[in-house]
């Protein structure tokens, strides 16, 4: 639970996206904001040129899964400045900031939502469930809910449309009190060739489309560990390993003026002088090698945050 002296909510659709401000949504942006949010039918808007001004006009600055929490230090009419504390940044100690729209929030209490056990979507996506089995909405994976009660084939959760129901084949269950199992990097990578051919989306942090430092994020989340949100705070942090080292699940980064520049990218390394990467708007996930490319050119660090496990489950 978050403490402080903000107001705590969680997110109540599918996705929310974090906006730079509430005046950076565009008119065929409006379906993304809604409640429910129309994720499909806002994506489907997009063109290529519409998605690419999400990042070169500074528009979307990251996403939000149902039920995460955040903060909400602001409001400005229909809008809500949050922090999310999930999402570690340097542009503020608390969390990744920026704008989302108050009716995709709903303020929650200690009491209800925090619990032993939680439950987190393990498949590309699941429905949430109302105890007849009538769909409530969709969610994306990695979506979190605290556990009351796990059933013989489906597990009661707390969840802003209040109790609901997901299907025990769709999920992974961990203790609070412990986190979520600790994978190796091979298991990151494995979970991350899951994602191939999944469309890159700036400021992506659902299995509807990540970017690229969204996906490093969120494999490491599925293996077990959270590190910050943009690929220039992931070189920064995690343990130095050098090019001749490398193993899969690293994190391998690249720059501007042939490695000498700024940081604009970042890949999960593969094997074998490969990785896989969310590469840019209009391309997909893929497995790429880095001999004889631009990326081999550019690449200027690598940092791991997995450890040693028993290797592949």
């Amino acid at each position: 639970m978050l403490e402080g002296t903000h107001e705590n909510y969680i997110v109540n659709v599918s996705v929310a996206t974090v906006w730079t401000s509430p005046n950076s949504p565009r008119k065929l942006d409006e379906p993304g904001l809604t409640n429910p949010v129309k994720l499909k039918e806002w994506l489907a808007l997009l063109t290529k040129e519409k998605r690419l001004e999400l990042c070169d006009k500074n528009l979307v600055q990251s996403q939000l899964l149902y039920g995460e929490e955040v903060l909400v230090t602001d409001k400005s009419e229909d809008w809500a400045h949050v922090i999310i504390p999930s999402q570690p940044s340097k542009k503020d100690e608390r969390g990744y900031p920026g704008w989302v729209p108050m009716t995709q929030l709903q303020p929650i209490t200690r009491e209800f939502w925090e619990r032993e056990k939680s439950a987190v979507v393990a498949t590309k996506m699941s429905t949430l469930q109302k105890e007849t089995g009538k769909p409530i909405l969709e969610l994306s994976y990695m979506t979190t809910l605290p556990v009351q009660e796990i059933l013989e084939d489906s597990v009661r959760v707390s969840s802003p449309h209040g109790t609901a129901y997901l299907e025990k084949k769709d999920i992974t269950i961990y203790s609070e009190s412990l986190g979520m199992k600790k994978e190796n990097g091979t298991n990151i990578v494995r979970m991350g060739e899951a994602f191939t051919g999944l469309s890159y989306f700036w400021g992506g942090m659902s299995a509807y489309g990540y970017d690229c430092s969204g996906f490093a994020y969120n494999m490491h989340k599925a293996a077990g560990y959270q590190i910050p949100r943009d690929a220039t705070d992931q070189a920064m942090a995690g343990v130095e390993i050098s090019f001749d080292h490398l193993m899969p699940g690293d994190l391998l980064f690249f720059a501007y003026e042939e490695g000498k520049g700024r940081i604009h990218h970042v890949g999960i390394y593969h094997e074998e002088g490969k990785m896989i990467h969310s590469p840019s708007t209009g391309k997909g996930i893929e497995i790429t090698s880095l001999t004889g490319t631009i990326y081999e050119k550019e690449l200027c660090a690598a940092r791991r945050y997995w450890q040693e496990t028993e290797g592949p489950a």
